[in-house]
Protein backbone atom coordinates (compact mmCIF):
# COMPACT_ATOMS: atom_id res chain seq x y z
CA UNK A 1 0.00 0.00 0.00
CA UNK A 2 1.42 3.33 -0.81
CA UNK A 3 2.67 5.09 2.41
CA UNK A 4 0.57 8.43 1.50
CA UNK A 5 -2.66 6.24 1.30
CA UNK A 6 -1.87 4.29 4.51
CA UNK A 7 -0.92 7.41 6.35
CA UNK A 8 -4.77 8.83 5.51
CA UNK A 9 -6.62 5.54 6.16
CA UNK A 10 -5.11 5.42 9.25
CA UNK A 11 -5.98 8.76 10.50
CA UNK A 12 -9.66 7.74 9.23
CA UNK A 13 -9.29 4.60 11.49
CA UNK A 14 -8.24 6.49 14.63
CA UNK A 15 -10.92 9.41 13.88
CA UNK A 16 -13.64 6.47 14.33
CA UNK A 17 -12.07 4.20 16.93
CA UNK A 18 -10.49 7.13 19.23
CA UNK A 19 -6.92 5.80 18.89
CA UNK A 20 -3.98 6.59 16.72
CA UNK A 21 -2.19 3.66 15.17
CA UNK A 22 1.95 3.76 15.07
CA UNK A 23 2.38 2.10 11.75
CA UNK A 24 2.79 3.37 8.79
CA UNK A 25 3.07 1.16 5.41
CA UNK A 26 5.69 -1.43 5.73
CA UNK A 27 10.08 -0.67 4.35
CA UNK A 28 9.08 -2.48 1.51
CA UNK A 29 6.18 -0.11 -0.05
CA UNK A 30 6.94 2.58 -2.02
CA UNK A 31 4.73 6.13 -2.45
CA UNK A 32 3.15 6.47 -6.12
CA UNK A 33 3.07 10.23 -5.14
CA UNK A 34 4.97 12.25 -2.64
CA UNK A 35 3.69 13.29 0.72
CA UNK A 36 2.39 16.51 1.28
CA UNK A 37 4.90 17.62 4.42
CA UNK A 38 4.99 20.22 6.22
CA UNK A 39 7.07 21.02 9.26
CA UNK A 40 6.40 23.43 12.24
CA UNK A 41 8.55 23.91 15.05
CA UNK A 42 11.12 25.99 16.67
CA UNK A 43 15.14 26.33 16.26
CA UNK A 44 15.65 22.74 17.22
CA UNK A 45 13.06 21.67 13.98
CA UNK A 46 14.43 24.35 11.94
CA UNK A 47 18.24 23.39 12.81
CA UNK A 48 19.63 26.76 13.95
CA UNK A 49 23.32 26.92 13.26
CA UNK A 50 23.66 24.15 11.17
CA UNK A 51 24.79 25.09 7.35
CA UNK A 52 24.02 25.51 4.91
CA UNK A 53 21.60 28.03 5.93
CA UNK A 54 18.40 28.66 4.12
CA UNK A 55 18.64 31.65 2.41
CA UNK A 56 14.87 32.30 1.49
CA UNK A 57 14.47 33.61 5.06
CA UNK A 58 17.61 34.30 7.32
CA UNK A 59 15.45 35.47 10.61
CA UNK A 60 14.16 32.06 10.94
CA UNK A 61 17.81 30.69 10.86
CA UNK A 62 16.86 27.61 9.54
CA UNK A 63 19.02 25.10 8.07
CA UNK A 64 18.64 23.03 4.71
CA UNK A 65 20.11 19.77 6.73
CA UNK A 66 17.48 19.92 9.08
CA UNK A 67 15.27 17.49 10.40
CA UNK A 68 12.50 17.83 8.29
CA UNK A 69 14.58 18.18 5.28
CA UNK A 70 16.37 14.55 5.97
CA UNK A 71 13.20 13.47 6.52
CA UNK A 72 11.87 14.65 3.34
CA UNK A 73 15.16 13.50 1.08
CA UNK A 74 14.83 10.12 2.57
CA UNK A 75 10.96 9.68 1.71
CA UNK A 76 10.62 11.37 -1.08
CA UNK A 77 8.29 14.15 0.80
CA UNK A 78 6.77 17.12 -0.71
CA UNK A 79 8.17 19.39 2.12
CA UNK A 80 7.11 22.96 2.96
CA UNK A 81 9.69 23.78 5.86
CA UNK A 82 8.28 27.08 7.98
CA UNK A 83 10.24 26.03 10.88
CA UNK A 84 11.50 29.66 12.41
CA UNK A 85 14.58 29.13 15.39
CA UNK A 86 12.90 31.10 18.51
CA UNK A 87 9.34 30.22 17.80
CA UNK A 88 6.88 29.87 20.38
CA UNK A 89 3.50 28.08 20.51
CA UNK A 90 1.81 31.44 19.91
CA UNK A 91 3.27 31.61 16.50
CA UNK A 92 1.58 28.87 15.30
CA UNK A 93 -1.23 31.25 15.03
CA UNK A 94 0.68 34.74 15.07
CA UNK A 95 2.95 36.35 12.76
CA UNK A 96 6.34 35.67 14.58
CA UNK A 97 8.20 38.42 12.54
CA UNK A 98 7.07 41.00 9.44
CA UNK A 99 6.75 38.91 6.50
CA UNK A 100 6.93 35.34 8.74
CA UNK A 101 3.23 34.64 8.25
CA UNK A 102 1.32 32.13 10.95
CA UNK A 103 3.09 28.48 10.75
CA UNK A 104 -0.06 26.96 10.80
CA UNK A 105 -1.30 28.91 7.84
CA UNK A 106 1.16 26.37 5.73
CA UNK A 107 -1.43 23.86 6.58
CA UNK A 108 -4.48 22.69 3.77
CA UNK A 109 -6.83 20.42 4.22
CA UNK A 110 -4.84 17.23 1.86
CA UNK A 111 -1.57 18.04 4.33
CA UNK A 112 -0.82 14.42 4.87
CA UNK A 113 2.18 14.92 7.26
CA UNK A 114 3.19 17.73 9.68
CA UNK A 115 6.39 17.24 12.60
CA UNK A 116 6.81 19.76 14.66
CA UNK A 117 9.51 20.47 17.90
CA UNK A 118 7.83 23.34 20.02
CA UNK A 119 7.29 24.82 23.48
CA UNK A 120 11.15 25.39 24.80
CA UNK A 121 10.88 29.05 24.60
CA UNK A 122 7.30 29.44 25.72
CA UNK A 123 8.26 31.03 28.97
CA UNK A 124 11.34 31.40 28.09
CA UNK A 125 12.35 27.96 29.81
CA UNK A 126 15.24 26.98 27.51
CA UNK A 127 17.35 30.16 27.26
CA UNK A 128 16.67 31.78 30.86
CA UNK A 129 17.00 27.48 32.53
CA UNK A 130 20.49 27.69 30.83
CA UNK A 131 21.60 31.42 31.31
CA UNK A 132 20.58 31.75 35.27
CA UNK A 133 22.61 28.33 35.83
CA UNK A 134 25.26 28.30 33.85
CA UNK A 135 25.75 32.10 35.90
CA UNK A 136 25.20 30.41 39.12
CA UNK A 137 27.83 27.14 38.23
CA UNK A 138 30.41 29.82 37.44
CA UNK A 139 30.06 32.07 40.18
CA UNK A 140 30.34 29.07 42.84
CA UNK A 141 33.06 27.31 40.53
CA UNK A 142 30.80 24.03 39.58
CA UNK A 143 29.84 23.70 43.24
CA UNK A 144 27.22 22.56 44.86
CA UNK A 145 22.73 23.38 43.44
CA UNK A 146 22.89 27.38 43.16
CA UNK A 147 20.13 27.48 40.63
CA UNK A 148 18.17 25.09 42.27
CA UNK A 149 18.61 26.47 45.47
CA UNK A 150 17.41 29.65 44.26
CA UNK A 151 14.45 28.97 41.44
CA UNK A 152 13.07 25.80 43.05
CA UNK A 153 9.98 24.85 40.88
CA UNK A 154 10.10 27.99 39.09
CA UNK A 155 11.12 26.72 35.85
CA UNK A 156 8.36 23.46 35.85
CA UNK A 157 5.71 25.10 37.26
CA UNK A 158 5.35 27.52 34.03
CA UNK A 159 5.55 24.33 32.04
CA UNK A 160 2.26 22.96 34.07
CA UNK A 161 -0.21 26.45 34.11
CA UNK A 162 1.29 28.60 30.34
CA UNK A 163 3.30 25.85 28.61
CA UNK A 164 1.25 22.86 28.66
CA UNK A 165 -1.89 24.66 27.55
CA UNK A 166 -0.75 26.59 24.94
CA UNK A 167 0.93 23.31 23.47
CA UNK A 168 -2.64 21.86 23.47
CA UNK A 169 -4.19 24.64 21.87
CA UNK A 170 -1.56 24.62 19.29
CA UNK A 171 -2.25 21.22 18.61
CA UNK A 172 -5.83 21.59 18.16
CA UNK A 173 -5.12 24.36 15.82
CA UNK A 174 -2.86 21.63 13.48
CA UNK A 175 -5.28 19.21 13.67
CA UNK A 176 -8.29 21.84 12.11
CA UNK A 177 -6.27 22.81 10.06
CA UNK A 178 -4.89 19.57 8.86
CA UNK A 179 -7.66 16.95 9.36
CA UNK A 180 -6.04 14.23 7.53
CA UNK A 181 -2.67 14.68 8.57
CA UNK A 182 -0.06 12.06 10.60
CA UNK A 183 0.71 14.64 13.78
CA UNK A 184 4.56 13.95 14.94
CA UNK A 185 5.54 16.09 18.31
CA UNK A 186 8.87 15.21 18.58
CA UNK A 187 10.76 15.73 22.36
CA UNK A 188 13.93 17.68 23.21
CA UNK A 189 16.95 15.33 23.05
CA UNK A 190 18.84 15.18 26.12
CA UNK A 191 21.11 18.63 26.49
CA UNK A 192 22.64 17.96 29.82
CA UNK A 193 23.86 13.77 31.30
CA UNK A 194 22.01 12.31 34.06
CA UNK A 195 24.77 12.83 36.49
CA UNK A 196 27.27 15.83 36.77
CA UNK A 197 30.60 15.12 34.89
CA UNK A 198 33.34 17.26 36.16
CA UNK A 199 35.01 16.76 32.35
CA UNK A 200 32.68 18.78 31.27
CA UNK A 201 32.08 21.93 33.15
CA UNK A 202 34.39 23.92 30.59
CA UNK A 203 31.69 23.36 27.81
CA UNK A 204 28.81 23.09 30.02
CA UNK A 205 29.64 25.82 32.94
CA UNK A 206 26.73 24.15 35.52
CA UNK A 207 27.46 22.99 39.18
CA UNK A 208 27.21 19.67 39.84
CA UNK A 209 23.83 19.79 41.55
CA UNK A 210 22.20 21.46 39.00
CA UNK A 211 22.87 18.99 35.69
CA UNK A 212 20.01 16.74 37.56
CA UNK A 213 18.05 19.99 38.20
CA UNK A 214 18.24 21.02 34.48
CA UNK A 215 17.67 17.40 33.51
CA UNK A 216 14.63 17.40 35.40
CA UNK A 217 13.15 20.83 33.94
CA UNK A 218 14.10 19.11 30.53
CA UNK A 219 12.37 15.75 31.56
CA UNK A 220 9.01 17.72 32.45
CA UNK A 221 9.02 19.99 29.35
CA UNK A 222 8.87 16.59 27.48
CA UNK A 223 6.35 15.32 29.71
CA UNK A 224 3.93 18.57 28.86
CA UNK A 225 4.30 17.90 24.93
CA UNK A 226 4.01 14.09 25.35
CA UNK A 227 0.58 15.10 26.78
CA UNK A 228 -0.42 17.23 25.12
CA UNK A 229 0.41 15.29 22.11
CA UNK A 230 -1.77 12.11 23.25
CA UNK A 231 -4.81 14.27 24.23
CA UNK A 232 -4.86 15.32 20.75
CA UNK A 233 -4.33 12.46 18.91
CA UNK A 234 -0.69 13.11 17.51
CA UNK A 235 1.98 10.71 17.78
CA UNK A 236 4.75 11.63 20.61
CA UNK A 237 8.43 11.05 19.12
CA UNK A 238 10.53 9.93 22.50
CA UNK A 239 13.89 10.91 22.67
CA UNK A 240 15.24 9.98 26.22
CA UNK A 241 16.58 6.85 25.27
CA UNK A 242 18.26 7.30 21.78
CA UNK A 243 19.54 10.71 22.94
CA UNK A 244 20.91 9.50 25.82
CA UNK A 245 24.80 10.06 26.05
CA UNK A 246 25.04 12.08 22.71
CA UNK A 247 24.06 15.36 25.14
CA UNK A 248 26.17 18.33 25.03
CA UNK A 249 29.15 16.73 27.52
CA UNK A 250 29.50 14.41 24.82
CA UNK A 251 33.07 14.44 22.41
CA UNK A 252 32.23 15.61 19.33
CA UNK A 253 31.17 13.53 16.51
CA UNK A 254 29.08 11.47 19.61
CA UNK A 255 26.98 14.34 20.77
CA UNK A 256 23.89 15.82 19.41
CA UNK A 257 23.79 18.79 20.66
CA UNK A 258 26.45 21.51 20.86
CA UNK A 259 27.60 23.06 24.44
CA UNK A 260 27.42 26.02 25.49
CA UNK A 261 31.25 27.13 25.46
CA UNK A 262 33.39 25.69 22.84
CA UNK A 263 30.96 25.11 20.60
CA UNK A 264 31.31 23.56 16.99
CA UNK A 265 28.30 26.15 16.05
CA UNK A 266 27.06 29.43 16.61
CA UNK A 267 23.71 28.54 17.97
CA UNK A 268 25.01 26.36 21.38
CA UNK A 269 22.42 24.23 23.12
CA UNK A 270 21.21 23.14 20.12
CA UNK A 271 21.25 20.15 17.46
CA UNK A 272 24.35 19.69 15.25
CA UNK A 273 24.06 18.24 11.91
CA UNK A 274 24.23 14.78 13.56
CA UNK A 275 21.74 15.71 15.99
CA UNK A 276 19.41 16.40 13.33
CA UNK A 277 20.07 13.52 11.39
CA UNK A 278 19.31 11.35 14.17
CA UNK A 279 15.97 13.21 15.35
CA UNK A 280 14.93 12.67 11.62
CA UNK A 281 15.93 8.83 11.16
CA UNK A 282 14.05 8.12 14.58
CA UNK A 283 11.18 10.13 13.96
CA UNK A 284 10.91 7.86 10.48
CA UNK A 285 11.12 4.90 12.41
CA UNK A 286 8.29 5.95 15.14
CA UNK A 287 6.20 6.59 11.91
CA UNK A 288 7.33 3.45 10.09
CA UNK A 289 8.30 5.84 7.44
CA UNK A 290 12.15 4.26 7.52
Amino acid sequence: MPKHTALRVMTATAATAGVLSLGLAGPAAHASTPLDYVALGDSYSAGSGVLPVDLSNLLCLRSTANYPHVIAARTGARLNDVTCGAAQTKDFTEAQYPGVPPQTDALKADTDLVTLTIGGNDNNTFINAVTACGSAGLLTGGKGSPCKDKHGSTFTDRIDTGTYPALKAALREVRAKAPGARVAALGYPWITPATADPSCFVKLPLAAGDIPYLRDIQAHLNAAVKRAAEETGAVYVDFSAVSEGHDACADRGTRWIEPLLFSDSLVPVHPNALGERRMAEHTMAVLGLD
